[in-house]
């Protein structure tokens, strides 16, 4: 991206700060900035009845602690895995370290800014006679932690007392040359939070040498209330053995910049020796009511800003070459801020910071750097724009050069402005868009739903088609069902009727044939008159055996009578039974079904006025039958012949009673095998 059209992004950015952003719509804004983290989004780690630490962490590698201390609290020793640059926002104290084997203090108070280097080991003791209303003491601290190399990762710092209790009794004994009764107490004593309530201060100075290590001893291991047990005071630190150091305070230094709308000051390692090598600088910024921090970009640092007092509202103008827009096409990050947020601006992104016409708007941070950043800013006699060739401008921004003279030459202030009502018509438009925003959302959403009823109401009248489809199908299936046994029926029916007519053709032939061997019988009966009287009592025994026939015949036919009702009222119930079956899985189809029904009904008369003459024809057959045999029976005088026919009579009895035996002895042994007891399994062997 060439340097022109950063020139034209930030001087777009200009115009609409300077002009109340009228008109302007850079994108769609959110609540939720990833530069941004509220108060509420911190990470709390530490939260006791005397101080709280809560983090936050910005990207990979930096990382911000919120340290709160109640008057005469006391923050355990500690060993800085990283180099800590701290600043007071309120409160004051006592820092004591140990740097070069050496002990140092440094009393703290509200606006000091102080480095702390990496392996050292420090601790915090908040005031409590200096004030007459005692204030908290709050330190902003920000670690360079870089990228995790451990798993766990250890974190900016870790406690003293975790540390040299890691060792074994035998090793700490040792080192320690303590009594063994004091190791145990030290050791068995309940681990201490990392933030408690500080030992009184009346002590006298001359100790013996044996109590002082005792008592710092205890001091660093112990819980508070163990202490009064051991020791009655707690000692006094000898003055003369530390050295005293000084922090940097931004409200006692003169301004890096002041005027009417405020006034801002940025700390380096030329102001202050302590961040020489450090990877990080402090800045300062007061914005007085209705003020605007001019549009600028860091060139060298990113900010990591904290706001102290006040309330003030955020613009970051992403790069357009990040998202393949246009410059007027690019996004700009908004977003407002109180006391406590954490907004964060990346090197190389313009930006300006707006205050209230309620109130200032105060804010400090960090910068990536603690060499001197150089800010660049769009406005004022030490723009960039100013020192560059008004041709070469108006050419990139495609204006006439009175019109670029006319436009640098209109503010003589770039860094701090006036500003009147500036932030609040920025946030009037970021909660207009917001709710704009919010009603498209919950107008997709609304049409999301109604999509989704109209599929779902698509779906269950698919699956109704589908169903009745499904019933019109089974409905098809069972009409030809019926169809095809009716069909069957018939069949069955014409087929009998085939049979029984080749039946009867076979008997009147048989009669036939009979007919004209009675006919030569009676001849042969004229010639043999002679045997008559024989005859005459052959046919006496001829007629008790047709008359037994006869008796038997009339009761095979009861019988057989007797079956074809029993198999009718058989057949009529299995109907019956089917009928009411269906009725009872059909009952919720019985609107649609009944002049099925009906139809069934008069297709089951039909067959049952078929079924009763097709028996009236049979009886009527049988009657006829039966006075045939009669009449043949009378006219029979053949005496052989009627030997040969009770003979095959006899035979077919003797074959029917054979198998019938046979069916009885095969049933028998059925209900045998039936009968016997199951075999007991044997077990399986292994």
């Amino acid at each position: 991206m060439s340097k022109f059209t950063i020139l034209l992004l930030c001087l777009v950015t200009l115009f609409l700060c300077t002009k109340s952003f009228s008109g302007q719509n850079d994108g769609v804004p959110s609540i939720e900035s990833p530069l941004l983290i509220k108060r509420d989004q911190r990470t709390p780690l530490v939260a006791t009845e005397f101080g709280e630490i809560s983090a936050v962490q910005i990207g990979g590698g930096y990382h911000i602690q919120f340290i709160t201390l109640e008057p005469n609290a006391f923050l355990l020793p500690l060993l800085l895995h990283s180099d800590m640059v701290l600043f007071v926002h309120t409160g004051s104290g006592i820092l004591n370290w140990v740097d070069d084997e050496k002990e140092r203090t440094l009393e703290l108070r509200r606006g000091d800014v102080f480095r702390l280097r990496s392996s050292t080991v420090f601790y915090v003791h908040s005031n409590l006679e200096r004030d007459q209303v005692p204030e908290k003491l709050k330190i902003h601290a920000i670690f360079d932690v870089g990228e995790c190399l451990h798993d766990p990762c250890l974190g900016p710092y870790s406690n003293v007392r975790d540390l040299s209790l890691g060792f074994d009794a035998k090793t700490l004994r040792s080192a320690f040359a303590v009594p063994e009764v004091l190791l145990g107490k030290v050791r068995d004593a309940d681990r201490p939070p990392l933030i408690t309530n500080a030992l009184p201060r009346n002590r006298t100075q001359g100790l013996e040498e044996e109590e002082t290590w005792q008592t710092r001893l205890v001091k660093l291991f112990v819980r508070a209330e163990d202490v009064a047990d051991h020791l009655a005071m707690k000692p006094v630190v000898n003055k003369k053995k530390k050295k005293k150091s000084k922090a940097f305070n931004v409200f006692d230094a003169d301004p890096d910049f002041e005027n009417a709308n405020g006034r801002s000051i940025v700390v380096d390692k030329k102001d202050m020796h302590a961040l020489k090598g450090s990877s990080f600088g402090v800045y300062l910024v007061n914005l007085t009511k209705g003020s605007m921090m001019g549009p600028h970009w860091n060139p060298r640092a990113c900010e990591i800003s904290i706001v102290l007092q006040g309330e003030g509202f955020i613009r970051v103008v992403n790069h357009p070459s990040s998202q393949g827009k246009s410059n007027n096409e690019s996004e700009s990050e908004r977003f407002m801020v109180k006391e406590g947020d954490v907004f964060v601006v990346p090197q190389f992104h313009p930006m300006t910071q707006m205050s209230f016409v309620n109130g200032s708007f105060m804010f400090m941070g960090f910068s990536t750097s603690s060499k001197k950043n150089h800010p660049q800013f769009l406005l004022g006699q030490t723009s960039v724009l100013q020192v560059m060739d008004r041709e070469t401008l108006a050419t990139s921004f495609n204006m006439r050069n009175e019109t670029i003279e006319r436009l640098l030459g209109a503010q003589k202030d770039g860094v701090m402005l006036e500003c009147v009502a500036c932030a609040e018509v920025e946030l009037d438009r970021l909660m207009r868009e917001i709710e704009e925003k919010k009603r498209r959302e919950e107008e997709e959403i609304e049409r999301r739903r109604k999509e989704e009823e109209e599929a779902r109401k698509r779906e269950e009248e698919r699956k109704r088609e589908e169903e009745a489809a499904k019933r019109q199908e089974e409905e098809r299936r069972r009409r030809e069902e019926e169809e095809t046994e009716r069909r069957r029926k018939e069949e069955e029916e014409a087929r009998k009727r085939e049979e029984e007519r080749k039946r009867e053709e076979e008997e009147s032939k048989k009669r036939e044939e009979e007919r004209r061997k009675r006919e030569e019988e009676e001849e042969e009966a004229r010639k043999r008159e002679e045997a008559r009287e024989r005859e005459e009592e052959e046919a006496k025994r001829q007629e008790e055996e047709r008359k037994r026939r006869e008796k038997e015949e009339e009761e095979a036919r009861k019988r057989e009578q007797e079956r074809e009702k029993e198999e009718e009222m058989a057949k009529r119930q299995e109907e019956e039974r089917q009928r009411k079956e269906r009725e009872e899985a059909e009952r919720k189809k019985r609107e649609e079904e009944e002049e099925e029904a009906k139809e069934r009904e008069q297709e089951r008369e039909k067959e049952e006025e078929m079924a009763k003459r097709r028996e009236e024809e049979r009886q009527r057959e049988e009657r006829e039958e039966a006075e045939r045999k009669r009449r043949e029976e009378q006219e029979m005088k053949k005496r052989e012949e009627e030997a040969r026919k009770r003979e095959e009579e006899r035979k077919s009895e003797e074959e029917a009673a054979r198998r019938a035996e046979e069916e009885r002895k095969r049933q028998e042994e059925e209900e045998e095998e039936k009968r016997k007891p199951p075999q007991p399994q044997l077990p399986s062997k292994g």
